[in-house]
């Protein structure tokens, strides 16, 4: 067999096997399906996470094979359908963050509160107060104006359905995962390779299209503003980083360092495409939530200091460092990255990829699908291997967070 066809044959068994991780989630009392306001975490899922872990293991020999061989994108592209929409088939996985989304904006389109200001426990009857992660029923929303303005229609749209509404957020998860394949084969030299480094990411498709996390948003919208930028459509570019800025507020780090680099090389940020966004996102979020949205950064600066297991400076507790000096050397590896990575802009090379590796590393709340848009974006960067190296070990290590073992 050709290195194509071996590839191919790699991508279509990994795709079978995520098929069949998203079938196990339908057995009754499934761990894989979140309950009673949490992550799942009754029962075990072993036999999931061997598939899991034999899909990604499919994968990197995939990229391998179509690395050093020939594929034609059409086909690559083909697979990745197969495997980011298989997810689609089974009910919300491993998280409850679809239906904290969810509540969030039922609060505002069917009880006339604020997100920004109301938090779900001032609604206990809401249905899904019930379904939300039972971590954030005290909290505010910490997502960006663009999202919660997104969110109150489609909770219009769902009604009082945890079904509906967990299937409100995994499809547009799921087609924003096949947008940022595109786009990051459009941007690489390696088209068909970046395509599968992205399309082919058996963890980006449990978590997302399983999952329905608004991070496939991100990735989509900062590869976007990347493509236009490269097809010297800078204004649409400019909005589409506002958009991106207003889903969630990690792409600031990525804005900063691609506009270091776009002056450095002489070339058009799309300034004016941008602050037209910005003013209109502002004044829509302004008028429906009043100035309570710019608050979104006080609950998430309370999340930032929340940590989880997986946290690299988690794991230096646990190896015995204080937590103090254990989130200082983060603090301190964060600042010298983030000017080493400010120094390559200087030099006209914006390393986005490495950038969303060194947060990953350092933040002391890592969670998996947050490789929704690191993945994307070493996807697209083809002349970077430290960064595919990179996220490739960050998606190894976080494979099996939020499996119930």
């Amino acid at each position: 067999m050709t290195r194509g066809r071996l590839a191919l044959a790699a991508g279509l068994a990994a795709a079978v096997l995520v098929s069949v991780c998203a079938g196990m989630a339908w057995r009754a009392h499934s761990p894989l399906v979140p309950r009673e306001g949490g992550t799942a975490d009754d029962g075990t899922a072993w036999t999931f996470l061997a598939l899991l872990v034999a899909a990604f293991a499919l994968y990197v020999v995939a990229l391998g094979l179509i690395r050093a061989g020939v594929a034609r994108p059409a086909v690559i592209v083909a697979v990745a359908l197969a495997i980011q929409l298989a997810p689609l088939a089974a009910p919300l996985l491993l998280s409850t963050d679809a239906w904290t989304y969810w509540d969030y904006g039922r609060i505002a389109a069917v009880h006339g509160g604020n997100p920004y200001a109301d938090p779900p426990s001032a609604y206990p009857a809401d249905p899904a107060y019930r379904e939300m992660g039972a971590n954030w029923r005290g909290k505010t929303s910490v997502y960006g104006p663009a999202f919660t303005l997104t969110s109150e229609p489609l909770a219009r749209v769902v009604g009082r359905s945890s079904g509906r509404a967990a299937w409100s957020y995994k499809v547009p998860a799921a087609l924003a995962v096949l947008a940022a394949t595109l786009l990051a084969a459009r941007l690489a030299r390696r088209r068909s390779l970046a395509a599968a480094f992205v399309g082919w990411n058996p963890v980006l498709a449990i978590h997302l299209a399983g999952g329905g996390h608004n991070d496939a948003w991100v990735g989509a919208l900062v590869l976007g503003a990347l493509s236009l930028a490269a097809a010297r459509r800078v204004n649409l570019a400019g909005a589409l980083w506002v958009l991106a800025i207003a889903v969630k507020w990690v792409p600031l780090v990525f804005l900063a360092l691609h506009a270091v680099a776009v002056h450095r090389r002489r070339e058009r940020i799309g300034a004016a495409g941008a602050c037209v966004a910005a003013a209109l996102v502002a004044a829509l979020g302004s008028w429906r939530y009043g100035w309570h949205w710019v608050a979104a950064l006080a609950p998430l600066a309370d999340n930032a200091r929340l940590e989880t297991s997986y946290a690299i400076p988690h794991r230096l507790q646990e190896a015995g460092v204080p937590r103090e000096i254990a989130l200082g050397l983060a603090i301190a590896a964060l600042a010298a990255g983030l000017a080493w990575l400010g120094f390559q802009a200087l030099r006209g090379r914006a390393r986005l990829a490495l950038a969303a590796c060194l947060v990953l590393v350092t933040t002391p709340y890592l969670v998996v699908w947050y490789l929704g848009w690191a993945v994307p974006l070493a996807g697209a960067d083809d002349d970077d291997r430290l960064a595919r190296a990179c996220t490739l070990l960050l998606c190894a290590y976080l494979l099996p967070q939020t499996i119930p073992l």
